[in-house]
């Protein structure tokens, strides 16, 4: 008798989609990955893609699961689906998309909206929150849509994330978790559902409730695989579809970080910090939790935008040198960055650098720039390249302190998930700057890993979430700080780096004035 005891998981990052097959010990048993494009811009600013780039990604890498051989697929159980957050799908009344997708990436801003009147607008104004409100409005995609597309915004039935809609190609259903919803929708992140009809969203939005899908919690039945998904995918026609997260959220469960103390780094396009709460607790006012990928949790994060795509500009600009060596060799390029780290003392000999390549709404502010002091002629490229990690540290230990203060819980340890938790350098000097002990879980796909939790709970397979990540995380490399190291970045950031936003800020929002970047 077959056992079906393998698990799908289905991971729809920026670059690339990856299809893994899980055992229920967390050991990925087979793995197909398909890169494409992150996104098209036929504008300055703008990101957008083909959301059937998506669905065919997903196809062919399931396809060459299929083709290796690894699994058979009558061993499924089920599958999850986790993705890339915030990026948007209009479709039409026949599920189709109407327009390429607006990418989370995406940098367009809508101008020239009236202010919100009534009762919300006096309540923001009263509460000197209006230049918050404004920004959100002029952040969301659906206002735009409305303002440069009306003809596609009067023919869209459903407005989806992008984990909605390759969950209605899977299903043909128009549902998601909640524990996908983060983006410039009307959603109730305290009480996890879609926001009442008096809701503030309502009027900053353009939306009805029923463009929206039906939202299911983490752990529970989205739907079966369609018989048309099966042809497309070879997947069992009727497999159980189950309701996982976001990227992020996945990668904190699949990390093990399933407890207040322990923070979960991620090193990823976006660089985040993130802790798991059943409290909601917002971590800067008006910006609120996500959801988790537990049932009834919170991640309270805080995240530097573009974080470690700084590393990929590096690569780009600077890294010339190592891809032509990498090929040369046959070898990884990775490997060849990762000598340059190691070249530089701990400090990159005063080198300091701020990482707000793209601002963020209130963390530090909507006028912050990158920024990068402290330059001799005694410093290379390979001090440009370790000042860069320094500084990204430095700002999630700023998040960090400012997670503590919000949830009164001191975080004792660290995990790092993501593509930056592969280089041993920037584990430890991670571990100096915050002075915490700091883990690399033992498996680098932490997001698939914790959509592949969430269906084994709601499967049945295990029998709650503490269980189930008992069972399939476990910890690889821990990297403890060295007291001389952790001394000297102590004073920096605290002498320095704290310092550097307040002194800079004048002047960010000077140079924004006068070229009205960004």
């Amino acid at each position: 008798m077959t056992v079906r005891d393998r698990i799908l998981s289905i991971d729809n990052g920026t670059q690339s989609l990856k299809a893994m097959i899980f055992d229920l010990n967390g050991h990925m048993l087979a793995k197909a990955q398909v890169a494409f494009k992150p996104y098209v811009s036929v504008q300055p600013g703008w990101a957008e893609q083909d959301p059937d780039i998506f669905w065919k990604a997903l196809c062919e890498a399931c396809g060459r699961l299929w083709a290796a051989g690894a699994v058979a697929r009558e061993d499924l159980a089920g599958v999850a689906l986790t993705t890339q957050r915030a990026t948007v799908v209009n479709v039409g009344v026949d599920g189709k998309p109407l327009r390429p997708a607006i990418v989370w990436l995406d940098q367009r801003k809508t101008r020239g909206l009236p202010p919100l009147g009534g009762a919300w607008g006096w309540i923001f104004r009263l509460a000197g929150l209006r230049g918050t409100l404004d920004y959100i409005r002029a952040e969301a995609e659906a206002n735009w849509l409305v303002q440069h597309d009306a003809d596609v915004w009067r023919r869209t039935h459903k407005y989806l994330l992008l984990s909605g809609y390759l969950t209605y190609r899977m299903t043909g259903r128009f549902v998601d978790s909640v524990g996908c919803q983060v983006g410039y929708i009307p959603f109730d992140y305290k009480r996890l559902r879609w926001a009442r009809t008096w809701d503030w969203h309502w009027r900053c939005l353009p939306l009805r409730p029923a463009m929206l899908p039906e939202l299911y919690p983490p752990g529970t039945l989205l739907g079966q695989v369609s018989r048309q998904a099966a042809k497309e995918t070879c997947l069992p026609e009727g497999l159980p579809v189950i309701a996982a997260a976001a990227d992020k959220a996945c990668e904190v469960i699949g990390s093990g970080a399933l407890a207040g103390h322990i923070g979960c780094l991620s090193y990823g396009t976006t660089a985040t910090i993130n802790v798991i709460h059943r409290r909601y607790v917002e971590p800067i006012k008006l910006l609120p939790a996500y959801p988790a990928a537990v049932a009834d949790h919170y991640n309270v994060e805080v995240e530097v935008y573009r974080g470690y795509w700084m590393v990929e500009w590096f690569k780009e600009q600077f890294g010339h040198l190592e891809q032509q060596e990498a090929q040369r060799q046959g070898g990884s390029a990775e490997a060849l960055f990762e000598r340059l780290l190691e070249q530089v003392p701990p400090g990159a000999m005063g080198l300091m650098l701020q990482p707000y390549w793209s601002p963020g709404l209130k963390f530090p502010g909507p006028e912050a720039k990158g920024a990068v002091i402290g330059f001799g002629d005694v410093h290379t490229r390979a001090h440009l390249y370790r000042a860069m990690l320094e500084g990204l540290a430095y700002a999630l230990r700023e998040g960090l302190e400012r997670l503590e203060r919000r949830t009164h819980t001191a975080i004792t340890s660290l995990r790092v998930s993501g593509g930056g938790s592969q280089s041993d350098q920037a584990l430890q000097l991670t571990a100096d700057i915050f002075g915490l002990p700091t883990c690399r879980p033992h498996l680098y796909e932490t997001a698939g890993l914790g959509a592949a939790i969430d269906a084994a709970v709601g499967l049945g397979l295990h029998t709650g979430f503490t269980s189930a990540v008992q069972a399939m995380t476990h910890t690889g490399r821990l990297f403890e700080p060295d007291p001389i190291h952790q001394h000297q970045y102590e004073r920096l950031y605290q002498e320095v780096y704290k310092r550097m936003y307040k002194r800079l800020r004048p002047l960010y929002e000077r140079i924004r004035e006068i070229t009205g970047y960004p």
